[in-house]
């Protein structure tokens, strides 16, 4: 019996995906469950897993290919025979008996596309010599095998897929066009329609991080022992963003036409830095969660982000956005605003500063914090009252828990 695969019905506010791996070919032996293809919308990268064990008869549409929902993009015969393969040479030593993108994690698969490295040439360190994402990895990371070298020359190469690996011999001039992936394309799609359509401004201050800094030294090792998860800065920031946006409800709403609409909810997003690029899920509901629930809500974002597991509904939706440009330096800023939110918050490098207190000049780690926001709803006056909120919580983090 000939089984179709057909492209998974995308949500309303996908309108298609592209082909972006296969990891089977046709005439391979495929079991039900197990992955297929990735697809690459504009927000993440889907798996499409077989319906059915058999063989893989043919692959409709090929790598690249756009594709919308219940698309046919192969089909599979259920229950067929395999025909065994020739036998194969001995594996190298250190290498072991794997196919390349048979059984590999996601993980690897992705890097292996990126990358063009073949999972099957770098030796695993994993469980039965598997090939884990640090071993790939090191592999991108190792030194390529010194090429010849090239005259001088301007050449245009043309790559079907982005690389995260670009490497230009030394001394050519060289160039390589890579047409931006859907996600990267969508992303600047989103960053000029927040420039275009918002009339944004942003507001700063800074905050003295000693308090929030002695109570993570005082309970880290603690708190890691009762909820298995570390204590960070984001936890306090998003608790301290969520009791701000109760006392300024006008900078947890949105503009949808000539209406404004209140959110009677926070759900905040944290953006996350990925190979591929920027993606903000969502925390929701954050008044009900408790430091531990937003710890652990971002460590698995954070992770999913990584493998590529975000699902769609955890991208979609969000009244306000924090993002964090100190984890990478980043010491002054002014975010873009995700639309149709209204507002975002920077967090920045945290530096230790000459700072007055009581007459004196005293050593403190402090913090930069940046508010952009939508100024055709909120008045300059709501922003810098909402900044001064967070900045009161962090400094006296008990307010937090006595919702003062």
């Amino acid at each position: 019996m000939t089984v179709e695969v057909k492209v998974p019905i995308l949500p309303e506010s996908v309108a298609d995906a592209i082909i972006a791996t296969w990891h089977k070919k046709p005439g391979d032996a495929v079991k039900r469950e197990e992955n297929l293809v990735d697809l690459e919308t504009d927000k993440v990268v889907l798996e499409v897993p077989s319906p059915v064990d058999g063989v893989l008869v043919s692959i409709v549409k090929q790598t690249g290919d756009s594709v919308t929902s219940q698309e046919l993009i192969a089909t599979i015969q259920e229950g067929a025979a395999v025909v065994a393969p020739a036998a194969a040479a001995v594996p190298a030593a250190g290498i072991g008996n794997r196919e390349s993108g048979i059984d590999q994690a996601p993980s690897v698969r992705r890097i292996a596309a990126e990358t063009g490295i073949d999972p099957a040439t770098v030796a695993g360190t994993g469980r039965g010599d598997r090939v884990t994402k640090e071993d790939m990895l090191k592999a991108q990371s190792a030194p390529a095998p010194a090429a010849a070298p090239a005259a001088p020359s301007k050449a245009v190469a043309t790559t079907a897929a982005a690389s995260t690996a670009i490497s230009v011999p030394a001394g050519a001039r060289t160039e390589q066009r890579v047409p931006m992936t859907r996600l990267r394309a969508r992303i600047a799609e989103r960053m000029m329609q927040s420039k275009n359509s918002i009339a944004m401004l942003t507001s700063f201050n800074e905050i003295n991080m000693k308090p929030v800094m002695d109570i993570r030294k005082k309970y880290a090792e603690t708190f890691e022992k009762v909820h298995g998860i570390k204590l960070g800065f984001m936890s306090f920031f998003v608790k301290a963003c969520t009791e701000a946006l109760k006392l300024h409800p006008i900078v947890n709403a949105s503009v949808d036409g000539n209406d404004v609409i209140y959110h009677a909810y926070q759900d905040i997003g944290v953006a996350v830095a990925t190979e591929k690029g920027l993606v903000v899920p969502i925390l929701r509901n954050t008044d009900t969660m408790s430091l531990a629930d937003v710890e652990k809500g971002i460590g698995g974002f954070a992770k999913q982000a990584r493998e590529g597991g975000l699902q769609l509904e955890d991208l979609q939706g969000g009244t306000f956005t924090i993002t964090n440009g100190g984890t990478f330096g980043s010491l002054f800023s002014t975010p873009i605003v995700n639309p149709p939110q209204s507002a975002i918050l920077g967090m920045h490098a945290i530096k230790e500063r000459a700072v007055v207190e009581d007459g004196q000049v005293v050593a403190r780690p402090m913090m930069f914090v940046a508010i952009s926001y939508d100024h055709r709803i909120i008045d300059g006056k709501d922003a810098v009252l909402f900044l001064v909120a967070v900045k009161n919580f962090l400094e006296d983090p008990v307010r937090l828990m006595l919702h003062l």
